[in-house]
């Protein structure tokens, strides 16, 4: 039978409750149980796929093409499984079902409410998960923090569900921020005391406490918490500022959070096997050298926009035991082809990554030319190798003029342009080509060498491709097609095989990359200037 954790939060927003979320399941997984994760976000949107980076951050997309809140990316990193359209859930989605459903008369003429219609349709999302992945646990992140009008249906949803699960099947887990105050030099738990209150008075009493704070929580405040919010003293669990996300699990783990939880839900503790991710800790807190690399894009103010792109950057980096030094390029800064060069003067890679819209796409021709004439190591995403592609179509292949559709719609020649089976598609949300697609590389390219097979699968997001029209024009001049769809119709990777490395792809790997095994293609950028570094050496 799978046993449920819910985990609400309190006090402020942000309070990282996703990757308290993703080191549990990451502990659980380390005894040999089988986990899962849930998102429930109480925007009304029916997704994040059309809602601004500036605003939400990345769009995590899973194999069955959801596009999903970026939390889902922390939980397929750290506990190494791969989730999908039933893991997030939105007050949208909830509420696009029921309306739907009642339009369609299956309600049978009944008033439809928050309570039980609502209610019921959430409930029925968490067994929805349930039934597809038979996890032996399930754990659920309610998204914003207690107290806000928009929550409330998947509190109350979740209060129904634990009183119908029984007790020993159901706990919560609640994280909230203790201020330390400077002035009177204490951490402060009232807060803390007020949002438990709040959670109360919505029927449900924590289990758990998990406290972010940037001090030690001394031994007297751990039992003013315990005794005030009603929870057992072990279990209030420090969560403490730290350098690296990937640490996180391993302080839970010397408070013995998983072995509360599992206690509470009466399930026998295991012996943990957390060898690897010591030694990937260790790798990280003690790097060899620093590599700097650029990421070169339109949403660079928010550096959640491409928080998948970061964390694969740095799991190659970890492989080879160097830091990675991330320098944030706002690609509408490099129009200007001299401020493009001073930018990039300093950098020994460049990622170019997916986007959407004109503006800032001038830069980013700049600086994949940049990157092809000095052979700084590059890596272009999903636009990024669209905007290769008409760099060089532009620069080498003589297409003075080459373009995209999508920047132009009536351009002359456009070597980018829109989908086939996208020409007659209405309206933007989950309209793309979404999810995970087959492509098969060429024989001794370096991207298949960098897999080390020449059959893979990769998830999408987009609506424009190369032309194919211009395929044998462009090949002639010397960029290399070596990732095509299985019927050949789609470009998926392309590379210059005289440099060290410029390789650039149609799919986002970045949704695959996982600490402790990063995905090929950013550790053949990183281990590409790695040679160059021995080589100057």
């Amino acid at each position: 039978m799978t046993k449920y954790i819910f985990i609400t939060g309190g006090v402020v927003s942000s309070l990282g409750k996703g990757i308290i979320a993703a080191s549990l399941g990451r502990l659980l997984r380390a005894r040999g149980f089988s986990v899962i994760n849930q998102k429930f976000d109480p925007y009304i949107n029916v997704d994040p796929g059309t809602m601004s980076p500036f605003q939400h951050g990345e769009v995590f997309v899973t194999d069955d093409g959801a596009e999903t809140d970026l939390d889902l990316g922390h939980y397929e990193r750290f506990t190494d499984t791969s989730l999908g359209k039933y893991n997030n859930v939105t007050s949208g989605s909830v509420y696009q079902t029921v309306i739907e459903k009642e339009r369609r008369g299956d309600y049978l003429g009944a008033t439809v409410q928050v309570i039980p219609h609502i209610t019921n349709e959430i409930k029925s999302r968490i067994m929805g998960a349930t039934k597809q992945f038979k996890p032996d646990f399930q754990l659920i992140e309610i998204g914003g923090t207690i107290g806000d009008i928009e929550s409330l249906p998947f509190i109350e949803a979740i209060r129904q569900f634990k009183t119908e699960v029984g007790i020993g099947n159901a706990v919560s887990v609640h994280t909230t921020l203790l201020p330390y105050l400077p002035t009177s030099g204490e951490l402060k738990t009232k807060p803390s005391q007020h949002s438990v209150q709040v959670l109360r008075s919505y029927g449900i009493q924590p289990e758990i406490l998990v406290c972010r704070t940037t001090k030690p929580i001394p031994k007297t405040e751990k039992e003013k918490l315990a005794l005030f919010c009603s929870v057992p003293k072990e279990a209030v669990i420090e969560c403490r500022d730290m350098k690296s996300i990937y640490e996180v699990p391993l302080a839970l783990e010397a408070q013995n959070m998983a072995k509360v939880v599992l206690d509470m839900l009466r399930v026998d503790d295991r012996k943990a096997d957390l060898k690897g991710w010591e030694k990937l800790v260790e790798r990280i807190k003690n790097p060899e050298k620093t590599i700097k690399v650029a990421i070169a894009g339109k949403y660079t103010k928010l550096s959640d926009a491409y928080i998948s792109v970061v964390e694969s950057l740095k799991h190659a980096g970890y492989a080879d035991n160097a830091a990675i030094d991330i320098k944030w390029i706002n690609s509408e800064d490099c129009v200007d082809a001299s401020k493009c060069k001073e930018l990039m003067k300093d950098v020994q890679a460049v990622v170019v990554p997916g986007g959407f819209g004109v503006r800032g796409i001038e830069g980013k021709l700049n600086v994949i030319r940049y990157a092809r004439e000095n052979n700084v190591p590059f890596l272009g995403l999903c636009l990024g190798m669209q905007c290769a592609v008409i760099e060089y179509a532009r620069n080498v292949a003589g297409i003075k003029d080459a373009n995209s559709k999508e920047f132009d719609e009536n351009a002359q020649y456009p070597v980018i342009d829109l989908m086939l089976e996208q020409k007659n598609v209405h309206g933007y949300g989950g309209t793309m080509r979404l999810g995970a697609y087959d492509c098969v590389l060429k024989k001794g390219s370096k991207a298949a060498k960098a897999y080390g097979k020449e059959k893979i699968s990769e998830r999408h997001r987009h609506r424009y491709e190369v032309n194919n029209e211009y395929l044998n024009q462009i090949s002639d001049a010397g960029l290399v097609f070596s990732g095509m769809s299985p019927d050949g119709m789609l470009a998926e990777v392309v590379e210059l095989p005289h440099l060290d490395w410029f390789v650039a792809c149609q799919f986002h790997p970045e949704f695959k990359s996982r600490p402790e095994r990063p995905h090929p293609l950013f550790k053949g950028l990183i281990d590409a200037v790695m040679k160059q570094k021995s080589a100057k050496a």
